[in-house]
């Protein structure tokens, strides 16, 4: 008689399981409490803090056609829209560049993730097993996932959160085709891959898991099984399965490959066979390592393409890979063990796109995240049928306490690293100093580590940390940028112009050198030179803020009001409500000098600064400036009713008579006695009749 396996998503939960899933939930929420206000690092500054285009909402069916929306640097151009949106969103919700919602957004994603993961660990291995600690092995598996350290690397770094978007797509792709076999027809599944395609080049490995789960799980084969002419039959039904998923997959992720700028697809690697079958064979074994011991996690690595086929590191690399090999076609033979080979098989496949493609980074800790999901299968399946075949053991006199007490020290001892890593990346000088402790020979450590001295003022000090990293890294043309701006903190101006000048010979196509060595030049009011710098940087990159904020302050010294007037209005269409644009708009408006505000200023001097600003606007004619200048003033001071009163008469001005009787009303409820709003509102009432 066959037995009947129950389908694990319909069991009955335990209350005890409840009750773990609430206090991993707890423990999760724990150990990242002190990392909702970690800085924005690294790739953050060009993807977040300088790119204009998430701070609209506005803009968000753009990041799906247009690359340039997803950095403000020209070497990172690129579609991942989700990502993307995900960012303006955060930028809306949180009123700014304020890095709690981006880091909490991050990490709602990684709850949801583990959530799903604790139905397909208990589905994977409920397939094959019905005990009844199945649900709690599947629970641990989602714990130890969530709160693994190594997670850390990746919660903490936000733009990395394509990691997490990515993975949560397959993982919900994939549960979706497993546990709903009836409705695959409808395609779903394939919708949700899309969407993991827009957040990260990671999704055409799905195909391969399914594939795999398909012969392993459905067709009940072990791998030996693929090698047998009287299989082939239904191995090419697999694949002729997944067909629509595997086209409409690589049809949208050439459509976004194809938007990828030249510099970012191009990952400066002179050696892919160093790279590929020497280099990564090691990077694997470390990275496996790194699930039982993360003790030397870091932020930027130093690690470089291993050449010598005789470094004892590509000798165990070799031997690791060939072990994993061997591991899944035994584990693949007997039906209980075939979660450990298909957790593996996760493992080795979620590396391949990082392992084929020679990077300019050959290893990466953030990489691990979606490796760690099928590893942790592995290691929890094989853990669970150790701890069930001794069964008898653990039942008598209650020695189950033992197990829980082990599955406690484990997921708290990663809760703990994952608590002491988020204080590593709380902000950019203990990253970086972190960094250059744990990869003392990566040149790019250094040099950002340089920076957060470099912030505080200490020039001297900067000046020799940026010397150690050009001299780890000479063709590195960023440090030569930082080298002048240093020297010039240090007014060593012939040095400044000298590093400027090595790095513009070693990147002329790269704007960021070219937009602060202008900015250089407007700080000793070379205004000329500033002007022909910030110019050649949007030659190359027409959405550099950075190059429009040097050259609107270089017209204004120039007096050249006509040409400022212009600018500032191009940068107005990258960032509408930028208090420095407007500022410049009102100078050229004005023709005379108009001082920047300093970053510090206080709120009630920017308002006010708004206020005439919307004024000047409105005089002028352009009254949908006027509305955003305001609506910038009320984000400061939502109580402010000069700014609905101007709101108001803008909006009268259009003739959308709704919107002015709306705001002059609110003026007058801040203000009955303003001297303006009775005849805005009584002039929008009655062209309204």
């Amino acid at each position: 008689m066959t037995k009947i396996i129950e389908d694990p998503l319909k069991m009955k939960k335990p209350k005890s399981l409840i009750i773990a899933g609430a206090a991993l939930l707890v423990l999760l929420v724990l150990a990242y409490a002190n990392h909702f206000d970690n800085d924005f690092h690294f790739d953050d500054s060009h993807t977040i803090q300088e790119n204009v285009a998430i701070r609209k909402l506005g803009n968000i069916p753009e990041f799906f056609t247009n690359p340039d929306m997803f950095s403000a640097s020209s070497n990172h151009r690129g579609l991942r829209p989700l990502v993307t949106t995900s960012l303006a969103i955060d930028y809306w919700l949180g009123g700014g560049l304020h890095p709690f919602m981006f880091q909490l957004s991050t990490f709602l994603w990684h709850i949801g993730l583990c959530i799903m993961l604790f139905f397909m660990y208990r589905r994977l291995i409920g397939k094959v097993n019905t005990h009844k600690w199945v649900p709690f092995i599947a629970l641990m598996g989602a714990g130890w996932f969530g709160l693994h350290t190594v997670v850390a690397e990746t919660i903490n770094y936000i733009i990395s959160r394509s990691d997490v978007q990515s993975t949560f797509f397959i993982v919900a792709s994939f549960l979706t085709y497993v546990a709903y076999p009836e409705k695959r027809k409808y395609g779903l599944y394939i919708l949700l891959a899309v969407l993991g395609v827009f957040a990260k080049e990671t999704v055409p490995v799905l195909p391969i898991l399914l594939f795999f789960y398909l012969l392993l799980f459905e067709n009940g084969f072990s791998l030996y099984d693929l090698f047998r002419r009287s299989n082939i039959k239904k191995v090419l039904a697999c694949i002729w399965s997944l067909l629509p998923l595997i086209v409409v997959v690589a049809g949208v992720q050439l459509y976004t490959l194809s938007r990828m700028s030249q510099a970012s697809a191009s990952h400066g690697m002179s050696n892919p066979l160093g790279y590929n079958l020497l280099t990564q064979t090691y990077v694997w074994l470390h990275y496996f390592r790194s699930f039982f011991l993360p003790f030397d996690l870091s932020a930027d690595t130093d690690l470089g393409v291993i050449t010598n086929p005789l470094d004892w590191r590509i000798i165990a690399g070799i031997l690791f890979v060939t072990t994993l090999i061997v591991t899944i076609f035994k584990t693949s033979r007997r039906s209980e063990t075939r979660p450990i080979a298909f957790g593996l098989i996760w493992f080795a496949a979620s590396l391949l796109p990082t392992s084929l493609v020679p990077f300019a980074e050959v290893m990466n800790d953030h990489r691990m995240y979606f490796a760690f999901v099928g590893l942790t299968l592995s290691v929890v399946t094989t853990l669970g049928l150790l701890v069930i075949k001794r069964e008898a053991y653990f039942t008598r006199n209650k020695h189950y306490r033992f197990l829980i007490v082990a599955a406690f020290l484990v997921i708290a001892v990663n809760a703990f690293g994952v608590y002491k890593r988020n204080q590593v990346w709380d902000n950019e000088e203990t990253l970086w100093k972190d960094v250059t402790e744990k990869s003392p020979n990566n040149g790019r450590g250094w040099m950002n580590y340089g920076l957060t001295l470099m912030a505080k003022g200490d020039y001297k000090r900067a000046v020799a940390i940026f010397t150690k990293a050009r001299d780890l890294n000479s063709g590195y043309s960023t440090v030569y940028v930082n080298l002048g701006i240093a020297y010039g903190g240090l007014k060593l101006h012939n040095k400044a112009i000298e590093n400027f000048s090595t790095a513009l010979l070693l990147a002329p196509g790269d704007d960021v050198g070219y937009s602060y060595f202008a900015r250089y030049f407007l700080e000793q009011n070379r205004f000329e030179d500033a002007k022909n710098m910030a110019e050649r940087a949007l030659a190359i990159n027409s959405r550099s803020y950075m190059a429009y904020e040097v050259l609107m302050g270089a017209l204004q010294g120039l007096s050249r009001w006509d040409q400022l007037k212009q600018t500032a209005a191009a940068a107005l269409q990258l960032n509408p409500e930028d208090p420095k644009a407007l500022q410049y708009l009102q100078a050229a408006q004005q023709r005379k000098t108009v001082t920047p505000l300093p970053k510090d200023v206080t709120n009630a001097v920017s308002v006010i600064n708004y206020i005439n600003i919307s004024l000047e606007q409105y005089n002028e004619g352009e009254y949908e400036a006027c509305i955003n200048t305001c609506k910038q003033a009320l984000s400061l001071d939502p109580n402010n009713a000069d700014a609905y009163n101007n709101i108001c008469a803008a909006y009268n001005m259009l003739k959308q008579w709704d919107k002015a009787r709306e705001a002059c009303t609110k003026a007058l409820q801040l203000n009955p006695g303003h001297p303006n709003a009775p005849a805005n509102l009584k002039w929008a009432i009655e062209q309204k009749l």
